[in-house]
């Protein structure tokens, strides 16, 4: 499902747009800096999903671009006949940033979407974007031209926010394997939250707008379906034509709400109201498996840009920054077995077949599993949220204070040596920040567990063991 959420730059303390969110998947997440690569002319890539998915498909291949640019990502193991690795997104060395939202579509497109449906899945075009897209409309282009050249498989409907530090663009990709998409622009005085992603009325004809585009058959699509009637004088709207007609849900309109009031106030929205949108209770939970806060600033040095992150959802972890530089992250934050689809049937063992050996190295699986961490903490908090959970949002929040002062030094240090012309130091030196705060807030999450584990063991009550426990949320 995930959430997403854009604010732009007229809104924020800093004058910097952002783009924030999570995913919902069940698998284990990965943190993954992909280096920027050179392909052989003729390089092939494989998109697609099998006839495991909900809405079945077959795997096709397609060019690869002869560069893809350096990005972070998180990777995931699983969903529903989706071949892996898969990624929601992450932010490429180009500043342009990626979310991936879900965004159902109306029943008939569900229907009539080929039972062999071919061409790029959810992941495969956020994952492209991060890949060749030098700002958010080109992304926005790249994706209606990957589907009218070569397809769309879907499990449903789709969307996403592509962002840069200009402008962002929600773009939905619809079922029913008739290649329809939408989008919108969002600008400096726009917030928006998606989850699912929505698009509402949309200039047509001689009302065209810079700040909408669409597939060349979106508007006579539903006419011959029975739609939308162009001479009615109704308003072509998005989401009650192609979408679940629900506009925006509770979730949705209570975020932008709470957003837009902070907006208002003379400091405007600061990066901690950014990571409180994506942390708070009512809307994070077991699901969300890690978060992302993204600062699109414009960067004199490609390896200066970067993300908050965490290894699961915020509500129980705390975000660091992860800078594009950096040239490698601790084997703590890789892929381990832990919810790693399909690792149940294999081993760590040189006599295994093949097929049956673990995807996993083994060195990094003798290191602790950041997921499994920071998701032990997780329940031990919602067994008992109305005691710890004010208690471990007030650890966090100042964590992430005493971090985004230091930050802002370490990106002045490195800075300076990249003018100097020493990237190689500057990169060093991102490296060396990033691997040893990532490593400490994994440290301190262990460490909190720990102590409300015995905390928790006193107050629980006996035959609470039963119960699935934790904060209500809206979604």
């Amino acid at each position: 499902m995930s959430y997403g959420i854009y604010i732009g730059k007229n809104h924020t303390a800093d004058g910097i747009a952002y783009l924030a969110g999570y995913g919902d998947e069940p698998s284990s997440h990965w943190l993954d800096v992909v280096e920027r690569k050179q392909h052989p002319e003729g390089t092939m890539i494989k998109v697609g999903v099998t006839a495991q998915a909900n809405l079945p498909g077959v795997v096709s291949e397609i060019p690869q671009a002869r560069e893809t640019a350096r990005h972070i990502r998180v990777n995931y193991s699983v969903y529903k006949g989706t071949p892996a690795p898969l990624t929601n997104g992450g932010l490429n060395e180009h500043g342009v940033a990626v979310r991936d939202i879900w965004s159902p579509s109306r029943p008939e497109l569900v229907a009539m979407t080929p039972r062999d449906q071919t061409g790029l899945n959810y992941s495969d075009l956020s994952r492209i974007v991060l890949e060749r897209a030098k700002s958010a409309i080109e992304g926005v282009k790249l994706m209606g031209n990957l589907i009218a050249r070569y397809g769309h498989t879907t499990y449903g409907g789709n969307s996403n926010i592509i962002a840069d530090s200009n402008e962002a663009w929600v773009i939905i990709q619809f079922a029913g394997g008739q290649g329809l998409w939408a989008a919108e622009r969002l600008g400096d005085n726009s917030i928006r939250a998606s989850r699912p992603g929505y698009i509402e009325e949309i200039p047509i004809g001689s009302q065209t707008s810079g700040d909408f585009l669409y597939s060349a058959n979106l508007i006579d699509f539903a006419i011959s379906q029975g739609w939308y009637d162009r001479n009615s004088g109704d308003k072509f709207n998005v989401n009650k034509i192609y979408g679940d007609g629900k506009g925006k849900w509770a979730g949705v309109s209570w975020i932008e709400g709470e957003l837009t009031a902070l907006s208002t106030r003379p400091q405007k929205i600061s990066v901690e109201h950014i990571m409180w949108a994506i942390r708070t209770e009512r809307l994070t939970g077991d699901t969300a498996g890690y978060g992302q806060v993204v600062p699109l600033a414009n960067a004199e040095h490609p390896q200066l840009r970067m993300l908050w992150h965490t290894q699961i959802g915020p509500v129980v972890a705390p975000f660091v920054p992860v800078f594009m530089g950096v040239r490698v992250v601790p084997p703590e934050f890789g892929m381990h077995r832990y919810l790693t689809d399909g690792e149940a049937e294999r081993f760590l063992d040189s006599r295994s077949s093949d097929d049956k050996v673990s995807l996993v190295s083994q060195q990094v699986e003798s290191t602790r599993s950041a997921t499994y961490v920071f998701k032990r903490l997780l329940n031990l908090v919602f067994r008992n949220s109305e005691v710890f959970l004010p208690e471990v949002t007030a650890f966090l929040t100042t964590y992430e204070r005493r971090l985004l002062k230091v930050s802002v030094d370490v990106l002045k240090t490195a800075h300076i040596l990249l003018d100097a012309g020493e990237p190689a130091l500057a990169e060093r030196h991102l490296t060396y920040f990033t691997n040893t705060e990532l490593i400490k807030a994994l440290d301190a999450a262990e460490q909190l567990a720990c102590a409300l584990d015995v905390r928790s063991r006193a107050l629980q009550a006996p035959n609470a063991g039963d119960r699935l426990l934790g904060p209500e949320q809206i979604w």
